[in-house]
């Protein structure tokens, strides 16, 4: 009987009494084809082609036959292989070397045995393929499909590809013994999921889109368990990190959104009241109740309209300051401390500006120059308003105001142009006439009985002042108190004509008024 070749590795199966005399040599072809099945072999397609056809030769060498076959050439498509004979039964490690001729691969070889199902190898990859050698019909499977791994699958390497590339979904599935889960990409959506179960779109967790947006199905607890509440974020702590990192707060609906700070006592909130396009920032956890400050285009306001105070509190080491609305005065005060209304600094009313509040304290204004200070204010224990030289009130005054509405000059006044004060009526009374220095500098009498001019009130050393004399329609008698010094001690004689006028003026040293001009009988105007 001759020889057949029906085996899986083509080898010679010679029958009894075959091959006399070279049966030694057959034998050892076969064994040395064994070593071949169980090694290398390299094979080379066809440059182009789309089909290529590996028939492992009986009984000698042939790459086909090798458990590792690696197949080499260029190509400008994708390769269907077909190995034969198609009655070959046998597992095979096959590697996709090829390259790409032209510019649109690399490509995939496609290892085929008959009309049954093939395995696609992607270039660059390595599959293992049973081949079931059915004869026209024959099939080959991918023998990892379905692999089973009892304890630990270690990959040495950088990557671990699932899939390839093709339109379907794949899935990294955890099976446990009470509850699956799956980390897989939902092809239809573009989405990677990590969901409950083991089918991959079901019950999702988390989905991760080609956007690199994030969407959680459930709570999310960082550093502690999350609620049961949908949508909540539960963590101890938080932080945004970046070069510009960003929180957004909602999603440009018609909704309030908000952040709530749950206290044990009290809440506050910081929200977007979305009806009236509103910032807020309030008490307890509603939006648009109990607003503390609110923020609307290019105005903050303090308060909602509640008859109670409101205040900005400046929390110092040393002292605290407020800016306030004192409610039940209806005022607007800066003060000391952090209660609203005492200690006041500057109260607005109405129309009004008010320094101080009435305590026996020093209250002033000052001008921070940078060479030269100036302040303004109240010098409290001399009841003075002081303009002066510093930042202290009192020290180095230039202008001093008292409680008799006196100005008091501490150095030389220049004026720019001349002075005008104005001239002030004065009368008699039981034939003495009361002059006020201050409050008449430049007085005016009209005669209307014989009278003595007093000594002028309110005399201030180096004062100037003057009077004119004028007689009615009956000629009296003008006489002079003591105080007033003329020329030789001898007081002048007013004119006694009607219509005619005297003016005196002087000069008072401290003691006495002394005088430094007149002018007499001069018409009446």
């Amino acid at each position: 009987m001759a020889s057949t070749y029906v085996n899986n590795l083509r080898l010679n199966e010679m029958d009894t009494g075959d091959a006399s005399g070279t049966w030694g040599t057959t034998t050892n072809t076969n064994l040395e084809l064994i070593g071949e099945a169980l090694g290398y072999g390299t094979e080379a397609i066809t440059s182009n082609a789309d089909t290529h056809t590996t028939t492992v030769a009986d009984g000698s060498s042939d790459a086909g036959r090798a458990m590792y076959l690696k197949y080499t050439g260029a190509l400008d498509s994708d390769c269907t292989i077909t190995i034969g004979p198609n009655t070959m039964k046998r597992v095979q490690i096959i590697e996709n070397a090829t390259t790409d001729s032209g510019s649109s691969g690399p490509y995939n070889i496609i290892i085929s045995q008959g009309s049954g199902s093939n395995v696609t190898v992607a270039n660059g990859k390595v599959a293992i393929v049973m081949l079931d050698g059915a004869g026209s019909g024959a099939a080959v499977v991918d023998a990892l499909t379905d692999l089973q791994i009892t304890d630990t699958l270690n990959v040495k390497g950088t990557t671990l590809t699932i899939g390839d590339a093709t339109a379907e979904d794949t899935k990294l599935v955890f099976d446990g013994n009470a509850q699956d889960f799956y980390i897989g990409l939902d092809d239809s959506a573009d989405d990677l999921v990590i969901g409950l179960g083991s089918t991959v779109g079901t019950t999702p967790a988390i989905e991760i889109d080609e956007n690199q947006d994030i969407k959680f199905a459930q709570s999310i607890g960082v550093g502690q368990a999350a609620s049961s509440t949908t949508g909540d974020i539960v963590a101890q702590t938080m932080a945004l990190k970046g070069t510009t990192p960003t929180l957004t707060i909602g999603d440009a609906g018609a909704e309030d959104t908000k952040i709530v700070f749950d206290g044990n006592a009290k809440d506050f909130y910081v929200g977007l009241d979305d009806s009236a396009d509103k910032l807020l920032i309030g008490e307890g956890s509603t939006v648009g109740t109990n607003s503390i400050l609110t923020i609307t285009d290019d105005t903050v306001t303090l308060g909602d309209g509640a008859a109670v105070d409101t205040a900005l509190v400046y929390d110092g080491n040393a002292k605290d300051f407020y800016v306030a609305l004192d409610d039940s005065a209806d005022k607007l005060v800066i003060g000391e401390g952090s209660t609203v209304g005492t200690n006041n600094i500057l109260t607005i009313d109405d129309d009004s500006v008010t320094i101080g509040d009435g305590a026996a304290v020093d209250t002033k204004i000052v001008f921070d120059g940078n060479a030269q200070d100036y302040y303004v204010g109240l010098d409290d224990s001399a009841d003075d308003l002081v303009i002066g030289l510093g930042s202290t009130v009192g020290t180095t005054p230039a202008i001093a105001i008292d409680e008799d509405q006196k100005v008091t000059m501490a150095k030389t006044v220049t004026a720019s142009t001349s002075a005008n004060i104005s001239q002030v009526a004065i009368t008699s009374s039981s034939n003495a006439t009361a002059w006020d220095a201050a409050a008449a500098a430049n007085a005016y009498y009209v005669t209307s009985e014989n009278t003595t001019i007093s000594a002028p009130s309110n005399a201030v050393e180096g004062a100037i002042i003057s009077i004119e004399i004028a007689q009615g329609g009956t000629a009296r008698t003008v006489a002079w108190n003591t105080v007033f010094e003329f020329a030789a001690s001898t007081a002048p004689t007013v004119t006694a004509s009607a219509s005619k006028t005297d003016i005196f003026a002087f000069r008072y040293n401290g003691s006495v008024w002394q005088e430094i001009g007149r002018s007499q009988n001069m018409a009446q105007t």
